[in-house]
């Protein structure tokens, strides 16, 4: 007989305990992964904004084309020709200033400062407290209707979180006061203009509250409130406004024009459109708010002084 092969003599190892205890786990544990169905992982809940009860927050709103349609100077404007401050002839001059702003887009510095240059020759020479009387009439004649329902109610929140709520707008204070006055909110921050005994004087103090010297006034003004700006939320449609929603840690883009749009994608920015069919994004009158020069600001004013102490 032939001898047996070499691999048949060899006797195989008997399994230890804990080798089949092992392997047993793994063929248990294999099964039971091919069959389980992996639950879906709950989306995270987006936390509650605005935080209830913060003290250091607090909520800046452009005005014109944010809180409300179109500019607000505009319609001020409309009701100091209705009360005969101006002529036929410096209208249609205003006309065509808006039409250019309208077409262009942008604020072309030559033209800023005759916009600016024609607001403060009309009041120069009125009182304040005649123009603040003014400004309520015309506040119900053409503003109240064109408050945007859906900014003022992202206000709302804020104030019932208890936050202060403040506009923030190169308008005429005067006029950003009675506006924040009317919606029930804290304040308004706008373009100074010098007055001596009650009386405009037709010059700016510094400049139009624009651009840079928004977020120079909201920083100004968190300074003086004790207020951590990235606890805070700003709300614009202008890309002009951008050094303002840069500063805190909730920007929003509300009504954005094209390039504030794109920029707030890129950023990751919130946005909220409340113009109805999507109307052209430069609906309104882009400009306006670096027109602002027919009156004062006093409230960036007292948040400057306050910074500089």
């Amino acid at each position: 007989m032939a001898p047996a092969p070499q691999w048949f003599t060899r006797r195989r190892r008997p399994a230890t305990a804990r080798s089949v205890l092992a392997g047993e786990a793994a063929a248990e544990a294999a099964r039971k992964s091919s069959q389980e169905v992996p639950e879906a992982e709950e989306a995270p809940e987006e936390p509650e904004f605005p935080v209830a009860g913060d003290e250091a927050a607090a909520a800046f709103f452009d005005l014109d084309n944010t809180v409300m349609q179109g500019a607000a100077l505009f319609h001020f404007g409309r009701g100091l020709y209705k009360r005969h401050f101006f002529h036929k002839r410096d209208l249609a001059r205003f006309a065509w200033q808006q039409v250019y702003f309208r077409l262009a887009g942008s604020e072309n510095p030559e033209h800023m400062a005759d916009v600016r240059n024609s607001a403060l020759s009309i009041v120069q020479g009125h009182r304040v407290a005649e123009l603040m009387s003014i400004g309520e009439e015309i506040y119900d004649e053409y503003m109240a209707e064109r408050v945007w329902p859906g900014t003022r109610a992202l206000a709302q929140a804020h104030l019932d979180a208890g936050q202060k709520v403040w506009l923030v707008t190169a308008a005429p204070v005067e006029t950003a006061t009675i506006i924040a006055r009317r919606l029930g909110l804290t304040g308004a921050l706008g373009t100074v203009a010098e007055s001596v005994g009650g009386v405009y004087t037709g010059k700016l103090v510094g400049e139009p509250l624009h651009g840079p010297a928004k977020a120079e006034a909201v920083r100004a003004l968190a300074a003086a409130e004790g207020l951590d700006l990235s606890h805070c939320a700003a709300y614009s449609d202008s890309s002009n406004d951008i050094p303002m929603l840069s500063l805190v840690g909730h920007p929003y883009a509300i009504n954005p024009d094209s390039r504030l749009r794109k920029h707030a994608h890129e950023q990751g920015w919130r946005l909220r459109d409340y113009r109805t069919g999507r109307k052209a994004v430069k609906i309104g009158i882009p400009a306006a708010a670096g027109v602002g020069a027919l009156a004062g600001g006093a409230a960036a004013a007292v948040a400057l002084q306050r910074r500089r102490r």
